[in-house]
């Protein structure tokens, strides 16, 4: 049985967008970056209204105030959808408590092959919940069946389902946990429970469960006279959201360099999983969190056009509207007749475990076609289709994999709910700017010491940090008296030199002895 990857996860709230990354074995493999704070959340229930129906499509459009209406179709309404809109019509007719949901009366489920025109009339208010964020031209998309996530527990209104996640295996399990949660759900609540639940107690269901429906009935308790659009309940932040769904027995450390956030996701945890509270530490190195953990200089790697992952082999990525196009080649290895096919499948089996990680860390969505080296043994061909298989079961986003056709191309698709994540990891000219143009290379300490003079006098600082690309550093470094200290005699200040692998050649970044960024 192979050893279970060591994870930590690294969060980077230094700026107005917070970086979270994801690390297995120190290796990256999933990277976000989210506003601190984000709207229009896969997740975020909204107090929406009807803008126009579509009967050609059997959906509508709903404005929830975002610049394009969101696309609200029939399929998406959920059969409770009548009981729900009579709940909501309730809640917002009364002031103070609205009827507690244990003593309200369900409405009939609507038809499943019906007609949105006969269920919604344009201007009608109704509560939806983002199932897919913006991406490119395209609005939201919308659902009416809403739904809670908790940690180990999904609440469903107006249901009386309770579903167990497939990934517990035991049946002994499966029986107890659906025993337990059909005895202590609420009246008209159906609950999903999640993988994360297997062998958990009795008290931590119920008070999760009681948690998911105080949020529930508190948002009703708030929308007399409301008027859309309008947030109701939103997601937790992303990151909690990230630790929520991620946090397991393998997780090994989450490192944060904000006070207030690190507060925020202890307390958190504490709720949650008190046991995993250790592995929240708190950062606090002098250099940046990214370039301390070495992911920097991965994203450097891992983001272009081309990627390189074995032995002079690569992968070259494109993307279009339509789909994603990935080209394995095996570079500059042996390519002779006698060992062809066996250089072919080596490479590939190499480039399924390099795609799979490339689809996580670029949150890559839709239609993805895999061009591998040809290969003739059937045999072959289906020991790349499991590998592909083995590889993607850590991919906790829906999708689904392909045997290779009679050309040679695997087929992918992976559910897109967020935008891709597309980081473009080319640099400016360092030498020209983008103009064409270069002022003498050699002339650059000049221009560095003349920059770093000019901020001391004007800031007065007697400390200064400059992060520069590591070459720079290695520059300003060197020797028995570095020129960095050089320059620090004769500024009276004492100057240190970071490298960091983010910048471009010659770009400067400056820092007073407080941390905070001196505008050049």
């Amino acid at each position: 049985m192979s050893k279970e990857s060591e994870k930590e996860l690294i969060i980077d709230a230094s700026s107005p967008e917070i970086s979270i990354a994801l690390l297995e074995d120190k290796q990256l493999v999933e990277l976000k970056k989210e506003k601190s704070d984000p709207k229009y959340s896969v997740g975020d229930i909204y107090l929406g209204r009807v803008k126009k129906i579509m009967p050609g499509l059997n959906a509508a459009f709903v404005d929830i105030g975002y610049g394009k209406d969101a696309f609200l179709h029939y399929l998406d309404l959920g059969p409770q959808f009548n009981s729900l809109n009579k709940y909501l019509s309730l809640a917002l007719s009364h002031k103070g408590r609205v009827i507690p949901m244990h003593k309200f009366k369900r409405e009939q489920d609507i038809p499943k092959d019906g007609k949105i025109s006969d269920i919604l009339k344009a201007g009608q208010n109704v509560l939806v919940q983002i199932v897919k964020e913006p991406i490119s031209t395209k609005g939201p998309r919308l659902s009416s069946e809403v739904s809670l996530a908790g940690r180990h527990l999904v609440l469903i209104p107006f249901s009386d389902k309770v579903s167990i996640s497939q990934k517990i295996e035991s049946d002994e399990e499966r029986n107890r946990l659906k025993r337990l949660l059909l005895s202590i759900r609420p009246k008209n609540f159906g609950t999903i429970v999640r993988t994360v639940a297997e062998d958990k107690k009795v008290a931590v269901l119920d008070s999760e469960l009681r948690g998911l429906v105080k949020k529930w009935e508190m948002a009703f308790e708030n929308l007399h006279g409301t008027h859309p659009p309008k947030l109701v309940i939103s997601e937790i932040n992303r990151t909690t959201a990230i630790v929520r769904d991620i946090l397991n027995v393998s997780f090994n450390s989450i490192y944060i360099n904000d006070k207030a956030l690190f507060l925020e996701m202890k307390d958190y945890i504490s709720t949650i999983a008190p046991e995993k509270k250790k592995i929240l530490k708190l950062f606090s190195g002098s250099e940046p969190i990214f370039e301390k953990y070495g992911i920097n200089k991965q994203i450097k790697l891992l983001f272009g056009r081309t990627v390189s992952f074995k032995n002079g082999a690569y992968m070259i990525i494109e993307h279009t509207e339509a789909l994603h196009v990935i080209d394995v080649n095996s570079g500059n290895r042996s390519k002779s007749m006698a060992n062809q096919e066996t250089n072919a499948l080596e490479v590939n089996l190499a480039a399924a475990k390099e795609i799979a990680r490339q689809l996580r860390l670029r949150d890559m969505g839709g239609i993805i076609v895999v061009d591998f080296i040809d290969m003739i043994s059937n045999e072959h061909k289906n020991m790349l289709f499991e590998k592909m298989k083995e590889a993607m079961d850590a991919d906790r986003t829906k999708h689904n994999i392909l045997p290779l056709s009679k050309f040679g191309l695997m087929q992918i698709t992976r559910q897109r709910v967020r935008p891709e994540m597309n980081i473009d990891v080319s640099e400016k000219c360092p030498s020209c700017e983008g103009t064409g143009k270069i002022s003498p290379s050699i002339m650059f300490p000049e221009k560095l010491m003349e920059t770093i003079r000019t901020a001391v006098e004007q800031f007065k600082l007697k400390k200064l940090t400059i992060h520069v690309h590591p070459f720079i550093e290695a520059y300003l470094n060197r020797g028995v008296f570095p020129i960095i200290r050089k320059w620090g005699k004769e500024t009276d200040c004492r100057i240190t030199a970071k490298p960091e692998t983010s910048q471009s050649l010659f770009e400067i970044r400056m820092f007073t002895s407080d941390g905070e960024e001196i505008p050049l």
